[in-house]
């Protein structure tokens, strides 16, 4: 189902944008160059309004939306992770040709029986057709426009990009977040025996499943340290649904699910502690050479002392009470008091509980 609902997403995001980009393409070949330009390859007796132009624009956008959503959908689900980056490049570049020779072609032939004319769409056409080759290149600058907002998005978190670009983290900006530290039990051992090969190899797999189901809850990659992976939340994104807490559970099943696989490849199941907490913390963009957005603020420091908590207490899932209180846990979990804890390097105690389902 959640797949499903993340196609969806997907389609309906990339309908949008192909059936802009072809919009503007037609208006840049027939505006902006001149109505002569746009009508070249056809019958120039035959003066057709941009209007009806755009009409076909949104129809290619729309096919090649389409067909784009399922192609991504497909690598990123089945592919990308089982072949070499320039491998994934090189087939998607050969699909994505075929596809614009097919949508060309399909549109080509409603324009003929829409406008009663006749065009070049015999087999082989577009090899010799410079409009299509500038179609061509402006789909495949296009596409890298689009992967670069997807890779923006999935780097940053939706609505940081537009605030990079506005400078808004330009200067320390505070902002209330929620941080879960997932950690591998057992880490240590884990790596002795399997070796630092294949344990990095272990670490790839879990965090590509933890990736799969991140969006789910509205949970961005803060970063990756070793066998740890911090996730942030904007405190009403974190709260909402118990974002914070289902991520949670749902990554624990998710390994569950894949227990078959990560039993047959490294001989174990792989098991995660976490540790919650939220508060009040800056957040600027540092860094020159590898400019980033970092989080300044004792919120971070006291989520991971509550994650070192959970071997000491025997706990998978350990949260502050400040937190759990706003949160609406209903029948689904259980809390457990663990008592007013003195973390590593703190002045004052804190009110721990454990989350179980």
């Amino acid at each position: 189902m959640y797949n499903l609902k993340q196609f969806v997403k997907q389609l309906f995001f990339a309908i949008i944008y192909w059936v802009l980009a072809f919009s503007i393409f037609i208006l840049i070949r027939f505006v902006a160059h001149g109505e002569e330009q746009g009508i070249s390859f056809m019958n120039p007796k035959n003066n057709v309004p941009v209007t009806e132009w755009i009409h076909f624009g949104v129809i290619l956008g729309v096919l090649v939306g389409v067909l784009y959503a399922i192609i991504e959908f497909i690598f990123n689900k089945f592919i990308t992770k089982n072949i070499y980056l320039g491998l994934s490049i090189l087939l998607k570049t050969i699909i994505y040709l075929l596809v614009l020779i097919f949508s060309l072609t399909f549109i080509i032939e409603i324009i003929e029986i829409d406008m009663d004319i006749n065009l070049q769409n015999e087999r082989g056409w577009w090899k010799q057709n410079s409009l299509f080759w500038l179609a061509a290149s402006y789909f495949f600058l296009a596409s890298f426009i689009f992967l670069f907002l997807k890779l923006s998005f999935e780097k940053f978190g939706r609505g940081v990009l537009l605030n990079l670009l506005i400078g808004k983290y330009r200067n320390p900006t505070e902002e209330e977040r929620i941080f879960m530290f997932v950690d591998l039990k057992s880490s240590t051992t884990i790596a002795e025996k399997l070796g630092h090969k294949e344990y990095s190899k272990l670490l790839q797999d879990c965090f590509f499943d933890l990736g799969k189901i991140l969006s789910r809850f509205d949970g961005e990659i803060y970063q990756y340290v070793g066998d740890e992976a911090v996730i942030t939340w904007k405190l009403k994104n974190g709260l909402k649904n118990n974002n914070c807490i289902e991520l949670y559970f749902a990554f624990a099943k998710q390994l569950k699910r894949r227990s078959k696989y990560y039993l047959k490849r490294y001989k174990l199941e792989p098991f995660f502690k976490a540790g919650v907490h939220g508060g009040e913390l800056i957040i600027t963009q540092v860094g020159t050479v590898k400019k980033e957005l970092a989080f300044h603020g004792d919120v971070i420091n006291t989520t991971a002392r509550i994650q070192d908590e959970c071997n000491k207490h025997d706990e998978s899932l350990l949260i502050s009470e400040e937190l759990l209180n706003m949160l609406d846990l209903k029948l689904k979990y259980s809390a457990k008091n663990i008592g007013n804890i003195l973390l590593k390097g703190k002045r004052d105690t804190l009110q721990i509980m454990a989350i179980n389902n």
